[in-house]
């Protein structure tokens, strides 16, 4: 019997484009005759539109978002998301596969409603998901945990309106330039800048601030960017590491989802010992904010070859340009395997959650 998947795509969310580059990738990387893939579009307003089971892989990001051309009707939660009460009924999914970026969908808000629902779900829970979206969150984790990271400081959007002044005398005094601010609830390098001046911090505030009310600004080091997948539940497990070469000033969305300018090196060429810690460091981070399923963990590198914890991304692209996927294929576990390993994961946690007990 055929697994049914109901691939969770789109929403209402700044990355909401990057998130159809994932369905698609995914849903081309899905063995149809295994599974039976739904297609599941949230529009940028927020509306939830279903479309009928996919019969062959879609070609383009057009032909996933064909629901909010084709059909109006949102989806009824009680007959389409529910688990089917006996198997001969052909309703509910049997795991479903959240391929949404950014807020309100990688943030743990979906997550959420797939936990009342009480439905299997691909990737990080509620808590690891809302953490590892909030980039200070995360750090304020990581710092309890010993991680080393590079220093950091952060403002909400009241508190800079207030004294703007004091905002950047306090990101001056405490890290100098270079710099980067960054919107703290945002990923894909979206509303992120590089700043060596008052002028340039100042636009970098007013840019990411648009994004997000909470922004966070890190000390800007001399490091190779060093990226490595982590998979599992409770016993996780790391991939190669990978190397970032930008031909950029930085790694930014256009160099990622767009035009693919910017070198990979997999597997990365590291000192000895350092992919050791790296691995260490990746499965504390993992474990920390308590994981499951897949995360990427980034790091820095200095010439010193010291390590420092950029983020974890607890749920990494699947474009033909992103760096998970391709680090597991040089691990030996290629795309199609990926996906099977992330959805027997979630069933996995699934059934050890059906061991709770809600009563006494």
């Amino acid at each position: 019997m055929k697994t049914r998947i109901g691939l969770l795509y789109g929403g209402k969310s700044a990355e909401h484009k990057v998130s159809l580059q994932t369905a698609l990738a995914v849903n081309k990387a899905l063995d149809f005759n295994k599974f039976e893939i739904y297609p599941i579009y949230i529009t940028t307003e927020g509306k939830w539109i279903t479309g009928p089971q996919l019969t062959s892989p879609a070609s383009t990001v057009e032909e996933l978002a064909f629901p909010a051309q084709n059909s109006q009707t949102p989806i009824a939660l009680g007959t389409q998301l529910f688990p089917a009460e006996k198997p001969e009924e052909k309703r509910g999914y049997d795991v479903i596969f959240p391929l949404l970026h950014g807020p309100n969908g990688e943030d743990g808000t979906v997550q959420g409603m797939l936990e009342i629902l009480n439905i299997p779900y691909v990737g990080n829970g509620v808590l690891a998901s809302a953490a590892g979206m909030d980039k200070v969150i995360m750090k304020n984790i990581f710092a309890q945990a010993g991680l080393p990271q590079v220093n950091y400081v952060w403002f909400i959007r009241s508190e800079w309106e207030s004294n703007e002044e004091a905002a950047y005398e306090k990101v001056e005094k405490e890290l100098g330039y270079p710099c980067f601010v960054k919107p703290a609830n945002l990923g894909s390098s979206v509303g992120i800048s590089k700043c060596t001046s008052r002028e340039e911090l100042k636009a970098a505030f007013k840019e990411a601030f648009q994004f997000d009310r909470k922004i966070i600004i890190e000390e800007g080091v001399i490091a190779r960017e060093i990226e490595i997948g982590v998979l599992g539940n409770d016993h996780p497990e790391c991939s190669v590491a990978g190397e970032i070469v930008p031909k950029k000033d930085f790694y930014d969305y256009k160099a990622k989802y767009e035009d693919g300018d910017t070198g990979l090196i997999i597997p990365a060429e590291l000192p000895d010992g350092v992919y050791e810690e790296l691995k260490a460091l990746a499965i504390r981070a993992f474990k920390a904010l308590d994981c499951s399923g897949l995360v990427r963990a980034d790091f820095f590198l200095t010439k010193e070859g010291k390590l420092f914890i950029n983020e974890v991304n607890t749920m990494p692209g699947f474009t033909p340009f992103s760096m998970f996927p391709l680090l597991w294929k040089h691990s030996g576990v290629d795309y199609p395997q990926l996906i099977e390993k992330l959805v027997e994961l979630a069933k996995e946690r699934y059934e050890e959650k059906q061991k709770i007990k809600y009563t006494f």
